[in-house]
Protein backbone atom coordinates (compact mmCIF):
# COMPACT_ATOMS: atom_id res chain seq x y z
CA UNK A 1 0.00 0.00 0.00
CA UNK A 2 1.28 3.44 -1.08
CA UNK A 3 2.53 5.04 2.29
CA UNK A 4 1.73 9.47 2.90
CA UNK A 5 5.12 10.31 2.18
CA UNK A 6 5.40 8.22 -1.01
CA UNK A 7 1.88 9.82 -1.81
CA UNK A 8 3.11 13.43 -1.56
CA UNK A 9 1.55 14.05 1.91
CA UNK A 10 3.22 15.91 4.75
CA UNK A 11 1.86 17.14 8.34
CA UNK A 12 1.89 20.87 8.42
CA UNK A 13 3.41 22.68 11.18
CA UNK A 14 0.56 23.71 13.67
CA UNK A 15 0.91 27.17 12.93
CA UNK A 16 -0.14 26.90 9.36
CA UNK A 17 -3.95 27.78 8.93
CA UNK A 18 -6.34 25.41 10.31
CA UNK A 19 -9.74 24.89 8.85
CA UNK A 20 -11.17 23.50 12.30
CA UNK A 21 -9.68 22.07 15.68
CA UNK A 22 -11.08 18.57 17.01
CA UNK A 23 -11.36 18.22 20.44
CA UNK A 24 -14.20 16.37 22.88
CA UNK A 25 -16.12 17.60 25.11
CA UNK A 26 -14.92 16.21 28.67
CA UNK A 27 -18.00 13.89 29.49
CA UNK A 28 -17.49 10.88 32.18
CA UNK A 29 -17.98 12.04 35.72
CA UNK A 30 -16.37 8.43 36.83
CA UNK A 31 -12.99 9.37 35.34
CA UNK A 32 -12.71 13.15 36.63
CA UNK A 33 -14.54 13.37 39.51
CA UNK A 34 -14.31 16.85 41.78
CA UNK A 35 -12.38 17.86 38.88
CA UNK A 36 -15.27 17.48 36.29
CA UNK A 37 -16.64 21.35 36.45
CA UNK A 38 -13.12 22.84 36.92
CA UNK A 39 -12.03 21.06 33.46
CA UNK A 40 -15.51 21.84 31.69
CA UNK A 41 -14.43 25.49 32.46
CA UNK A 42 -10.92 25.31 31.52
CA UNK A 43 -11.92 23.68 27.80
CA UNK A 44 -14.57 26.16 27.47
CA UNK A 45 -12.40 28.55 27.54
CA UNK A 46 -10.00 26.74 25.07
CA UNK A 47 -13.15 26.85 22.55
CA UNK A 48 -13.99 30.38 22.76
CA UNK A 49 -10.06 30.69 21.64
CA UNK A 50 -10.49 28.33 18.77
CA UNK A 51 -13.41 30.03 17.37
CA UNK A 52 -11.65 33.41 17.54
CA UNK A 53 -10.36 32.49 14.14
CA UNK A 54 -11.48 29.13 12.88
CA UNK A 55 -14.50 26.11 13.59
CA UNK A 56 -14.21 23.85 16.63
CA UNK A 57 -15.70 19.80 15.88
CA UNK A 58 -16.60 18.71 19.25
CA UNK A 59 -17.03 15.14 19.92
CA UNK A 60 -19.96 14.05 22.26
CA UNK A 61 -20.93 11.03 23.23
CA UNK A 62 -24.58 11.70 23.66
CA UNK A 63 -27.58 13.95 23.66
CA UNK A 64 -27.47 14.88 27.45
CA UNK A 65 -23.57 15.84 26.93
CA UNK A 66 -24.40 17.35 24.00
CA UNK A 67 -26.93 19.62 25.95
CA UNK A 68 -24.44 20.33 28.27
CA UNK A 69 -22.01 21.37 25.85
CA UNK A 70 -24.21 23.55 24.28
CA UNK A 71 -25.29 25.27 27.59
CA UNK A 72 -21.96 25.76 29.09
CA UNK A 73 -20.35 27.42 25.56
CA UNK A 74 -23.98 29.91 25.49
CA UNK A 75 -23.19 32.66 22.13
CA UNK A 76 -19.94 31.03 21.55
CA UNK A 77 -22.76 28.02 20.22
CA UNK A 78 -22.78 29.27 17.00
CA UNK A 79 -21.48 28.52 12.81
CA UNK A 80 -18.21 27.90 14.38
CA UNK A 81 -19.35 24.98 16.59
CA UNK A 82 -20.57 21.99 15.17
CA UNK A 83 -21.20 18.66 17.47
CA UNK A 84 -20.73 14.82 16.24
CA UNK A 85 -22.50 12.26 18.64
CA UNK A 86 -19.14 9.77 18.84
CA UNK A 87 -18.65 7.70 21.55
CA UNK A 88 -15.21 8.13 23.04
CA UNK A 89 -13.20 7.19 26.21
CA UNK A 90 -11.34 10.24 27.43
CA UNK A 91 -10.71 13.77 25.91
CA UNK A 92 -7.21 12.82 24.58
CA UNK A 93 -7.40 13.58 20.81
CA UNK A 94 -4.07 14.52 19.75
CA UNK A 95 -3.72 10.72 20.95
CA UNK A 96 -6.99 9.00 19.71
CA UNK A 97 -8.02 11.13 16.65
CA UNK A 98 -6.63 11.08 13.28
CA UNK A 99 -3.42 13.03 12.33
CA UNK A 100 -3.67 15.49 9.14
CA UNK A 101 -1.65 15.24 6.40
CA UNK A 102 -1.38 17.76 3.53
CA UNK A 103 -0.27 17.68 -0.16
CA UNK A 104 3.02 20.08 -0.13
CA UNK A 105 1.45 21.88 -3.54
CA UNK A 106 1.40 25.37 -3.09
CA UNK A 107 -1.81 25.47 -5.83
CA UNK A 108 -5.37 25.97 -4.55
CA UNK A 109 -6.44 22.52 -4.92
CA UNK A 110 -3.91 21.28 -1.98
CA UNK A 111 -4.77 17.90 -0.73
CA UNK A 112 -5.96 16.71 2.92
CA UNK A 113 -5.77 13.05 4.69
CA UNK A 114 -5.83 11.38 7.43
CA UNK A 115 -3.43 8.96 8.93
CA UNK A 116 -4.29 6.54 11.80
CA UNK A 117 -2.55 4.63 13.90
CA UNK A 118 -2.44 1.50 16.46
CA UNK A 119 -3.79 2.87 19.74
CA UNK A 120 -3.39 0.75 22.69
CA UNK A 121 -4.28 3.35 25.93
CA UNK A 122 -0.39 4.72 26.32
CA UNK A 123 1.18 1.19 26.68
CA UNK A 124 -1.48 -0.47 28.13
CA UNK A 125 -1.70 1.91 31.13
CA UNK A 126 -5.17 3.40 30.41
CA UNK A 127 -7.74 1.37 28.06
CA UNK A 128 -10.86 3.09 27.89
CA UNK A 129 -13.65 1.61 25.86
CA UNK A 130 -14.04 3.26 22.41
CA UNK A 131 -10.55 4.92 22.42
CA UNK A 132 -9.51 2.89 19.67
CA UNK A 133 -12.13 3.62 17.25
CA UNK A 134 -12.14 7.23 17.58
CA UNK A 135 -9.77 7.97 14.78
CA UNK A 136 -11.66 5.86 12.23
CA UNK A 137 -14.98 7.56 13.20
CA UNK A 138 -13.20 11.20 13.05
CA UNK A 139 -11.26 10.32 9.13
CA UNK A 140 -15.07 9.04 8.11
CA UNK A 141 -16.95 12.44 9.28
CA UNK A 142 -13.98 14.12 7.68
CA UNK A 143 -14.12 12.63 4.87
CA UNK A 144 -10.16 13.01 3.14
CA UNK A 145 -8.70 9.96 2.10
CA UNK A 146 -7.52 8.02 5.17
CA UNK A 147 -4.23 6.01 5.26
CA UNK A 148 -3.92 3.64 8.13
CA UNK A 149 -0.40 2.66 9.33
CA UNK A 150 0.51 -0.76 11.36
CA UNK A 151 2.36 0.62 14.14
CA UNK A 152 1.24 1.92 17.08
CA UNK A 153 2.04 6.01 17.65
CA UNK A 154 0.10 8.76 19.25
CA UNK A 155 0.23 12.43 18.39
CA UNK A 156 1.54 13.92 21.07
CA UNK A 157 4.60 11.64 20.68
CA UNK A 158 5.51 13.69 17.37
CA UNK A 159 6.29 17.14 16.90
CA UNK A 160 7.08 18.74 13.18
CA UNK A 161 8.26 21.69 11.76
CA UNK A 162 6.06 21.67 8.06
CA UNK A 163 9.61 21.38 6.84
CA UNK A 164 10.11 17.86 7.02
CA UNK A 165 11.67 17.50 10.80
CA UNK A 166 9.98 15.38 12.80
CA UNK A 167 10.77 15.56 17.00
CA UNK A 168 10.35 13.04 19.21
CA UNK A 169 11.73 11.16 22.64
CA UNK A 170 13.38 8.02 23.02
CA UNK A 171 11.31 7.25 26.36
CA UNK A 172 8.19 7.16 24.36
CA UNK A 173 8.91 5.81 21.07
CA UNK A 174 11.53 2.97 22.11
CA UNK A 175 9.16 1.88 24.80
CA UNK A 176 8.78 -1.87 24.94
CA UNK A 177 5.17 -0.65 25.62
CA UNK A 178 4.31 0.26 22.44
CA UNK A 179 6.57 -1.56 19.74
CA UNK A 180 8.84 -4.01 20.97
CA UNK A 181 9.20 -5.64 17.83
CA UNK A 182 10.60 -2.90 16.09
CA UNK A 183 14.39 -1.69 15.87
CA UNK A 184 14.93 1.90 16.46
CA UNK A 185 15.91 2.33 12.74
CA UNK A 186 12.47 0.39 11.78
CA UNK A 187 10.20 3.44 13.69
CA UNK A 188 12.28 5.88 12.59
CA UNK A 189 11.31 4.81 9.32
CA UNK A 190 8.30 3.97 9.96
CA UNK A 191 7.23 7.52 11.88
CA UNK A 192 8.88 9.11 8.61
CA UNK A 193 6.68 7.35 5.98
CA UNK A 194 3.57 8.24 8.10
CA UNK A 195 4.29 11.73 8.45
CA UNK A 196 5.59 12.87 5.03
CA UNK A 197 9.26 13.30 7.26
CA UNK A 198 12.54 13.63 5.71
CA UNK A 199 14.59 13.77 9.47
CA UNK A 200 13.89 12.55 13.06
CA UNK A 201 15.31 14.10 15.72
CA UNK A 202 15.58 11.85 19.58
CA UNK A 203 15.73 13.30 22.34
CA UNK A 204 15.68 11.99 26.03
CA UNK A 205 13.38 11.80 28.65
CA UNK A 206 10.07 13.56 29.18
CA UNK A 207 8.80 14.88 32.58
CA UNK A 208 8.63 12.42 36.02
CA UNK A 209 5.02 11.21 36.03
CA UNK A 210 3.97 11.90 32.51
CA UNK A 211 1.08 8.95 32.06
CA UNK A 212 2.68 8.92 28.78
CA UNK A 213 5.93 7.80 28.91
CA UNK A 214 7.38 10.90 27.89
CA UNK A 215 5.46 12.48 24.74
CA UNK A 216 7.37 15.26 23.43
CA UNK A 217 4.68 17.54 23.22
CA UNK A 218 5.06 18.75 27.19
CA UNK A 219 9.08 19.04 26.99
CA UNK A 220 10.05 20.79 23.03
CA UNK A 221 7.78 22.40 20.72
CA UNK A 222 8.62 24.30 17.35
CA UNK A 223 7.08 27.24 16.78
CA UNK A 224 8.78 28.06 13.84
CA UNK A 225 11.26 26.28 11.04
CA UNK A 226 14.63 25.86 12.86
CA UNK A 227 13.39 27.37 16.42
CA UNK A 228 12.13 25.24 19.45
CA UNK A 229 10.95 26.38 22.45
CA UNK A 230 11.93 24.42 25.67
CA UNK A 231 11.57 24.95 29.73
CA UNK A 232 14.33 25.64 32.05
CA UNK A 233 13.72 25.09 35.55
CA UNK A 234 14.35 28.49 37.86
CA UNK A 235 13.74 26.65 41.72
CA UNK A 236 15.95 24.16 43.10
CA UNK A 237 13.46 21.98 43.82
CA UNK A 238 11.97 21.61 40.68
CA UNK A 239 11.20 17.67 40.04
CA UNK A 240 12.60 18.16 36.15
CA UNK A 241 15.78 20.26 36.88
CA UNK A 242 18.17 17.61 35.60
CA UNK A 243 15.93 16.47 32.71
CA UNK A 244 15.51 19.90 31.45
CA UNK A 245 18.87 20.75 31.18
CA UNK A 246 19.99 18.03 29.63
CA UNK A 247 17.18 18.35 26.78
CA UNK A 248 18.01 22.21 26.16
CA UNK A 249 21.53 20.68 25.80
CA UNK A 250 20.92 17.86 23.34
CA UNK A 251 18.14 20.13 21.13
CA UNK A 252 21.45 23.12 21.05
CA UNK A 253 23.26 20.05 19.16
CA UNK A 254 20.57 19.07 16.43
CA UNK A 255 20.28 20.20 13.43
CA UNK A 256 17.33 19.68 11.17
CA UNK A 257 15.89 18.70 7.90
CA UNK A 258 17.44 21.77 6.10
CA UNK A 259 20.18 21.50 8.11
CA UNK A 260 19.72 24.22 10.08
CA UNK A 261 20.98 24.06 13.92
CA UNK A 262 18.08 24.74 15.80
CA UNK A 263 17.64 27.70 18.49
CA UNK A 264 16.31 26.95 21.57
CA UNK A 265 14.08 29.81 22.77
CA UNK A 266 13.98 29.29 26.75
CA UNK A 267 10.01 29.69 28.90
CA UNK A 268 10.14 29.22 32.67
CA UNK A 269 9.02 25.69 34.25
CA UNK A 270 6.07 25.85 36.07
CA UNK A 271 8.62 24.11 38.83
CA UNK A 272 7.45 21.75 41.77
CA UNK A 273 3.28 21.40 40.95
CA UNK A 274 1.14 19.08 42.96
CA UNK A 275 -1.81 17.49 43.39
CA UNK A 276 -4.29 17.13 46.10
CA UNK A 277 -2.17 13.96 47.03
CA UNK A 278 1.07 15.89 46.86
CA UNK A 279 2.08 13.60 44.34
CA UNK A 280 4.15 15.43 41.63
CA UNK A 281 2.44 16.65 38.90
CA UNK A 282 4.05 16.61 34.97
CA UNK A 283 3.48 20.40 34.75
CA UNK A 284 4.37 21.66 31.11
CA UNK A 285 3.66 25.70 29.48
CA UNK A 286 5.13 24.17 25.92
CA UNK A 287 1.99 21.83 25.90
CA UNK A 288 -0.02 25.25 24.74
CA UNK A 289 -2.37 25.08 21.63
CA UNK A 290 -1.81 26.89 18.47
CA UNK A 291 -5.19 28.17 17.17
CA UNK A 292 -5.59 30.08 13.60
CA UNK A 293 -6.30 33.52 16.09
CA UNK A 294 -5.05 32.36 19.40
CA UNK A 295 -2.69 30.70 21.54
CA UNK A 296 -3.53 28.65 24.72
CA UNK A 297 -1.13 28.60 27.25
CA UNK A 298 -1.60 26.01 30.59
CA UNK A 299 -1.25 27.76 33.91
CA UNK A 300 -0.63 26.21 37.21
CA UNK A 301 -1.04 28.41 40.01
CA UNK A 302 2.73 28.67 39.55
CA UNK A 303 4.59 31.70 40.53
CA UNK A 304 6.14 31.21 36.81
CA UNK A 305 2.61 31.57 35.17
CA UNK A 306 2.54 35.29 33.99
CA UNK A 307 6.21 35.01 32.98
CA UNK A 308 5.63 31.92 30.61
CA UNK A 309 2.87 33.20 29.22
CA UNK A 310 4.29 36.45 28.35
CA UNK A 311 7.49 34.37 27.11
CA UNK A 312 5.32 32.15 24.72
CA UNK A 313 3.24 35.38 23.76
CA UNK A 314 6.50 36.97 21.65
CA UNK A 315 7.07 34.16 19.85
CA UNK A 316 3.20 34.29 18.46
CA UNK A 317 3.19 38.16 17.70
CA UNK A 318 0.33 37.78 15.25
CA UNK A 319 -2.12 35.77 17.92
CA UNK A 320 -3.67 36.49 21.30
CA UNK A 321 -2.12 34.26 23.65
CA UNK A 322 -3.77 33.99 26.74
CA UNK A 323 -3.09 31.86 29.95
CA UNK A 324 -5.85 29.43 30.91
CA UNK A 325 -5.87 27.33 34.72
CA UNK A 326 -4.96 23.51 33.26
CA UNK A 327 -4.46 21.70 36.67
CA UNK A 328 -7.34 20.00 36.46
CA UNK A 329 -7.21 18.91 33.15
CA UNK A 330 -3.56 18.14 34.03
CA UNK A 331 -5.06 15.66 36.89
CA UNK A 332 -6.38 13.52 33.68
CA UNK A 333 -2.75 13.58 32.68
CA UNK A 334 -1.81 16.41 30.08
CA UNK A 335 -3.25 19.75 29.30
CA UNK A 336 -4.14 22.05 26.38
CA UNK A 337 -2.24 20.24 23.13
CA UNK A 338 -3.16 16.82 24.20
CA UNK A 339 -7.01 17.67 24.01
CA UNK A 340 -6.84 19.22 20.51
CA UNK A 341 -6.22 18.46 16.87
CA UNK A 342 -5.70 20.03 14.42
CA UNK A 343 -7.07 19.94 10.55
CA UNK A 344 -5.19 22.01 7.83
CA UNK A 345 -7.06 23.96 5.88
CA UNK A 346 -7.29 23.01 2.30
CA UNK A 347 -5.94 25.59 -0.25
CA UNK A 348 -2.79 26.65 1.40
CA UNK A 349 0.57 26.03 1.01
CA UNK A 350 2.94 25.37 4.26
CA UNK A 351 3.39 28.35 6.06
CA UNK A 352 6.39 29.33 7.22
CA UNK A 353 7.05 31.02 10.55
CA UNK A 354 4.79 31.79 13.38
CA UNK A 355 2.41 34.58 12.50
CA UNK A 356 -0.52 34.62 10.97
Amino acid sequence: MTSPREAGYRMPAEWAPHAATWVAWPSHPDLWKENLPAVRGAFTSLVQAIVAGEVAEVLVPDAENERLARAAFGAIASDRVRFHRVPFGDIWLRDTAPVYLASPSASSDRRLATVRFVFNGWGGKYVLDHDDRVAECVAAISGEPAFTRPFVLEGGAVEVDGEGTVLTTRQCLLNPNRNPTLSEAQIEEAVLDSLGGEKLLWVGDGLLNDHTDGHVDTIARFVQPGVVVAMEPRSADDPNREVLATLIRDLESLTDARGRRLEVVRVPSPGRVLDDAREIMPASYVNFYIANASVVVPTYGSPFDDEAVQRIAALFPGRTTRGVNAKAVLAGGGAFHCITQQKPQAGHAPQDGSQD
